[in-house]
């Protein structure tokens, strides 16, 4: 057999040029075209509820609207390279499986995981085989890209360069730190989102009722289906898993209906009493709040941790905690509010699961740090004078004197500047006549307020020219 043309790409790439030695694939019976084929029903049925058709993909509508580009490239326009990028669950293999049955290709997956160059030297070798003697093209899936090493991800480029495969890459990883740049350069970069609650409970009602799924033979509570909804956490399916399970335990039981009891049974997660949008949201985060001003620090972890099983968004944690910080602690402690402002930027920098050690931290700080309502009660007091109309004009020597004619006025004259004594304190007034006397910040007795309730009034009787 004569030499292939491998449209000089053995030149560049020598590594997967086809064998001479190889004779053509089998010929293929009827079409190239790769339709999908029925799952048995012994297959997971996270597996027989995979989409089939554009119309079943659930979630991913910024990509799938009209005219988005993944939506063009399954109905078939100008076959790219893709890189899908998103969490596990959201349909990057169900994705790739329809660009290939859009664009009539035959489908080969690999995952990163356990192939190397070897095993993708074959599949493009096959690939040139099938496309050079039977003008059949592939669609090449690789799951997990990200775990190829920099010589694995430029081993591809010379098949993606001439279109030998079609590849869709998939990768959890941000693929501009974890992809080459040359593989970058030549695919198209999609970013795939976690499915909505609502798009997990479309998906399990669809499962109870197909014939692929569950076929109508069982009901779901609605309790059991928010649990499954919170277990999911966008993920489908992790969704499909737990649905499959329950309904395993309730067919072995002769249960009709899938409940919460027979979730929780089923699953290594016990429900969490605790509604986003309900009572149980205000009780909780109240019981937490209550728990670090009364310096229990095991029942505030009780109720973060309550909190963050159910799913509530950290950022509100956080914004809590610096609330907290200064409303029941304040000056006693005032590395409290610094501790809980930390934890605010670290919960945004590096998100969740990471972010409860950092909003733990800080409540450990809190609940176990002296306590003083003293700020709260200072500043309060201060408002309602305002509000009531207790304000006054402010002193001539305190008055802005950087503009022309501010002395003609008076303005700044007579100012003594404190730090032109030793002490750094002096006398003289700084409230409105109406004010003068009028003490807002009483310091407790309790952490670093103690010794600022010593501090304090000396200064006011220096400021106010007392005796000492």
């Amino acid at each position: 057999m004569g030499s292939v043309n491998v449209i000089g790409v053995a030149a560049q790439d020598e590594l997967f040029t086809v064998n001479p030695d190889l004779g053509p694939p089998p010929e293929p019976t009827g079409s190239n075209r790769v339709e999908p084929q029925a799952d048995p029903a012994s297959s997971p049925l996270a597996v027989r509820m995979r989409p089939r058709t554009l119309d079943e993909v659930v979630g991913q509508q910024h990509l799938l609207r009209e005219g988005a580009p993944l939506r063009r490239l399954v109905e078939g326009a100008a076959p790219a390279s893709v890189l899908l990028y998103g969490p596990p669950g959201t349909g990057k293999t169900t994705l790739a499986n329809l660009v290939s049955i859009a664009t009539g290709r035959r489908f080969v997956a690999m995952s990163a995981l356990s192939a190397g160059v070897k095993e993708v030297r074959g599949v493009i070798e096959e690939a040139r085989r099938r496309r050079s003697y039977n003008a059949e093209n592939t669609v090449l899936f690789i799951d997990e890209v990200h775990r190829f090493s920099k010589t694995q991800q430029d081993a591809l480029l010379g098949a993606v360069e001439d279109r030998t495969v079609l590849l869709v890459a998939a990768t959890t990883e941000n693929p501009s730190f974890s992809v080459v740049s040359p593989l970058l350069s030549r695919s198209l970069v999609l970013q795939l989102r976690p499915l909505t609650d609502e798009d997990i409970v479309r998906l399990l009602e669809r499962a109870l009722a197909d014939e692929r799924g569950l076929g109508g033979e069982l009901a779901l509570t609605d309790e059991a289906r928010d649990h499954l909804v919170r277990l999911a956490g966008g993920d489908a399916r992790r969704a499909l898993t737990a649905l499959e399970a329950a309904a395993d335990a309730a067919g072995a039981t002769e249960h009709k209906t899938i409940d919460l009891a027979i979730v929780e049974s089923t699953v290594d997660k016990a429900a969490v009493r605790y509604d986003r949008d309900g009572d149980q949201h205000y009780d909780v985060i109240s019981a937490f709040i209550k728990s670090i001003r009364g310096s229990d620090v095991d029942a505030a972890l009780h109720y973060l941790a309550r909190m963050i099983e159910a799913g509530e968004d950290p950022r509100f944690l956080a914004r809590r905690l610096v609330v907290h910080a200064s409303e029941d602690i304040g000056m006693a402690d005032p590395t409290a509010l610094q501790a809980a402002v930390a934890a605010s930027h670290a919960v945004q920098f590096i998100g969740m699961p990471e972010g409860r050690l950092a909003l733990a931290q800080a409540t450990i700080h809190l609940a176990t740090a002296p306590k003083s309502n003293a700020v709260v009660t200072a500043i309060d007091s201060a408002l309602a004078d305002v509000r009531s109309g207790a304000i006054g004009t402010v002193p001539p020597h305190l008055r802005d004197g950087h503009y022309a004619g501010a002395k003609k006025l008076g303005n700044a004259e007579g100012y003594r500047y404190p730090h032109g004594v030793p002490e750094g304190v002096l006398a003289q007034q700084y409230p409105p006549d109406e004010l003068v006397g009028r003490d807002y910040y009483e310091p407790t007795q309790r952490g670093g307020e103690r010794t600022l309730a010593e501090r304090v009034p000396r200064l006011r009787r220096t400021i106010r020219g007392e005796r000492q």
